[in-house]
Protein backbone atom coordinates (compact mmCIF):
# COMPACT_ATOMS: atom_id res chain seq x y z
CA UNK A 1 0.00 0.00 0.00
CA UNK A 2 2.53 2.49 0.78
CA UNK A 3 4.51 1.50 -2.37
CA UNK A 4 0.88 2.63 -4.26
CA UNK A 5 0.81 6.22 -2.27
CA UNK A 6 4.40 6.59 -3.31
CA UNK A 7 3.88 6.33 -7.32
CA UNK A 8 0.16 8.03 -6.53
CA UNK A 9 2.24 11.35 -4.93
CA UNK A 10 4.91 11.20 -7.87
CA UNK A 11 2.34 11.18 -10.42
CA UNK A 12 0.25 14.05 -9.05
CA UNK A 13 3.87 16.14 -9.60
CA UNK A 14 4.23 15.72 -12.89
CA UNK A 15 0.32 15.39 -13.70
CA UNK A 16 0.06 19.18 -15.15
CA UNK A 17 3.24 18.28 -17.30
CA UNK A 18 2.79 15.20 -18.95
CA UNK A 19 0.09 14.97 -20.90
CA UNK A 20 -0.04 11.04 -21.24
CA UNK A 21 -0.28 10.39 -17.49
CA UNK A 22 -2.86 8.18 -17.17
CA UNK A 23 -1.67 5.95 -20.04
CA UNK A 24 1.82 6.61 -19.04
CA UNK A 25 2.51 7.78 -15.98
CA UNK A 26 3.35 4.07 -13.83
CA UNK A 27 5.70 3.17 -16.07
CA UNK A 28 7.37 6.06 -16.53
CA UNK A 29 7.96 6.29 -12.87
CA UNK A 30 8.65 2.87 -12.45
CA UNK A 31 11.37 3.42 -15.55
CA UNK A 32 12.51 6.40 -13.49
CA UNK A 33 13.23 4.46 -10.23
CA UNK A 34 14.68 1.57 -11.84
CA UNK A 35 17.27 4.16 -13.87
CA UNK A 36 20.83 4.24 -13.92
CA UNK A 37 22.18 6.68 -11.39
CA UNK A 38 25.07 8.25 -9.81
CA UNK A 39 25.07 8.57 -6.04
CA UNK A 40 27.53 11.45 -4.42
CA UNK A 41 27.28 12.13 -0.83
CA UNK A 42 29.06 15.44 0.57
CA UNK A 43 29.09 17.49 3.27
CA UNK A 44 25.23 17.87 3.63
CA UNK A 45 23.51 16.64 0.71
CA UNK A 46 22.94 13.18 -1.01
CA UNK A 47 23.43 14.43 -4.68
CA UNK A 48 21.48 11.46 -7.00
CA UNK A 49 22.19 12.03 -11.00
CA UNK A 50 19.78 10.18 -12.76
CA UNK A 51 20.70 9.21 -16.43
CA UNK A 52 18.61 10.53 -19.86
CA UNK A 53 15.81 8.42 -20.07
CA UNK A 54 15.42 7.04 -24.09
CA UNK A 55 13.60 9.96 -25.30
CA UNK A 56 13.29 13.71 -24.72
CA UNK A 57 9.70 13.50 -23.51
CA UNK A 58 10.33 10.97 -20.78
CA UNK A 59 13.47 12.61 -19.74
CA UNK A 60 11.87 16.35 -19.20
CA UNK A 61 9.26 14.60 -17.07
CA UNK A 62 11.92 12.77 -15.24
CA UNK A 63 13.31 16.56 -14.49
CA UNK A 64 10.01 18.39 -13.43
CA UNK A 65 9.60 15.36 -10.90
CA UNK A 66 13.30 15.94 -10.29
CA UNK A 67 12.62 19.57 -9.10
CA UNK A 68 9.88 19.01 -7.29
CA UNK A 69 11.11 16.51 -5.05
CA UNK A 70 13.96 18.54 -4.53
CA UNK A 71 11.94 21.47 -3.17
CA UNK A 72 10.50 19.21 -0.53
CA UNK A 73 13.99 19.48 1.30
CA UNK A 74 13.80 15.54 2.05
CA UNK A 75 16.64 14.15 4.05
CA UNK A 76 17.91 10.60 3.70
CA UNK A 77 17.02 8.16 6.75
CA UNK A 78 19.18 7.72 9.08
CA UNK A 79 21.74 10.81 7.98
CA UNK A 80 21.48 15.05 8.34
CA UNK A 81 22.32 14.92 4.33
CA UNK A 82 19.67 16.26 1.97
CA UNK A 83 18.81 14.62 -1.25
CA UNK A 84 19.25 16.17 -4.54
Amino acid sequence: MPAYQIESDLLELIRLHYKRVEEEGPTLIQTILYDAADIEPTQDQLRITLAPLSSRHPTCAMEILCAALNQTNIVFPGTKLQMR
